[in-house]
């Protein structure tokens, strides 16, 4: 099995937080669609015939393209790739742009799986971050989307913004709740270097939360969810029985993967490969036939790190058998100690040879992970 991945370089008008590749311009809109079909045509041995059990449509904002659109583009998938009857097909959207007319469009060209950047139901906040939608879309979308016949559906929230206290983020978290989504992904909200947040920071007009409300804030995420029925099957992605995004699992699970646009990356299962981030860069070389992408062969260590950094975040853990098979690895002895010294923390469980944080080791899962990696031989 495999996925795909098609990155939508476009969008309204920029978050202030966001660092992903994306152009406020349309004016290229068209060739770059274009340009995707065509690297799709490229690409289709990529994968070596595997079924599609995924197709995600990531940005930027996919849902800011028209039915045609978007159409074109699954029906050049579904021509070249064997995509399965019952795939996963996944289209990120953000409020503003899901009318219910829209929505039934979408329906109809068979995405079965919406993702919604909600991110929260407060205008303070979401005027502050510049994003395109206001509480009233916000609250509309989900609604909308049920009535559209969307079943399976995902709805992204930011904690940590900073606040004299919790009661922006416990408005939020209830609010969701109330709508029940079937998928709720909850990021910190991180400064990024480049952002315009980043920037404000750097300039001192923008105090972000310290570490502890954000970790407060991650810890009522956690509580508040769990008490809902939701599984935490991912650090910051949560689920109903069953409801798991099977396109982010796989990335998880080191199941092979083709990403088709600019920024896109790609997984074979041996090495990876990263298409430039510049949309007219990235037209220009697909028109000449070429693919605008760096490769990088993994060595094993890379490979091993890889999965202990991913894994680690997720309810599955890091298998020692699947190490064993996988790489001819086995834990080394100062890796153990660390281990061990991690469950008696109560930051880790260690059953059977799974390797599985705590809620509490969640929260220093990218550390943990670095403290676990094998250096290069």
């Amino acid at each position: 099995m495999a996925g795909i991945y098609i990155h939508i370089p476009f969008c309204k008008q920029a978050c202030y937080y966001c660092d992903f590749h994306f152009s406020t311009s349309l004016a290229q809109k068209e060739n770059l669609l274009r340009c995707l079909q065509q690297e799709l045509h490229v690409q289709k041995d990529y994968l070596g015939g595997a079924p599609i059990e995924t197709v995600y449509l990531g940005g930027g904002t996919p849902s800011i393209l028209s039915q045609k659109e978007l159409g074109d583009l699954l029906n050049t998938v579904r021509a070249l790739y064997a995509v399965s009857p019952q795939a996963e097909i996944t289209l990120e959207a953000n409020p503003d742009d899901l009318s219910l007319t829209h929505l039934q469009e979408l329906y109809q060209l068979g995405i079965n799986r919406l993702s919604i950047g909600i991110q929260s139901f407060n205008n303070g906040f979401l005027h502050s971050m510049n994003r395109a939608h206001n509480a009233e879309e916000a609250l509309a979308a989900i609604h909308l989307a049920r009535q559209a016949g969307f079943s399976n559906i995902s709805a992204d929230l930011i904690y940590a913004f900073p606040h004299s206290d919790h009661s922006l983020w416990q408005a939020d978290l209830q609010q969701m709740l109330a709508f029940r989504p079937e998928h709720i992904s909850a990021y910190c909200l991180t400064v990024e270097e480049k952002t315009v947040l980043g920037k404000w920071t750097k300039k001192g007009s923008f105090q972000p939360a310290d570490e502890e409300f954000a970790a407060h804030q991650f810890e009522q995420l956690q509580q508040a969810l769990a008490e809902a029925g939701y599984i935490q099957y991912e650090v910051s992605n949560f689920c109903l029985p069953g409801y798991e995004s099977k396109h982010n699992s796989n990335y998880w699970k080191q199941t092979p993967y083709l990403g088709i646009g600019p920024s896109a990356h790609s997984y074979d299962g041996h090495s990876r490969q990263y298409n430039i981030s510049n949309n007219a860069l990235y037209c220009k070389s697909i028109e000449k036939g070429e693919l605008p992408c760096e490769k990088e062969i993994l060595s094993q260590e890379n490979a091993i790190n890889e999965y202990l950094m991913t894994n680690l975040r997720t309810v599955w853990g890091c298998d020692s058998s699947f190490l064993e098979k996988q790489y001819d690895f086995q834990w080394l002895p100062e890796q153990l100690t660390y281990i061990q010294a991690l469950v008696a923390k109560g930051l880790a469980h260690f059953e059977q040879g799974v390797l599985r944080l705590s809620p509490q080791g969640l929260l220093l899962a990218d550390k943990i992970a670095a403290d676990l990696f094998v250096e290069e031989s």
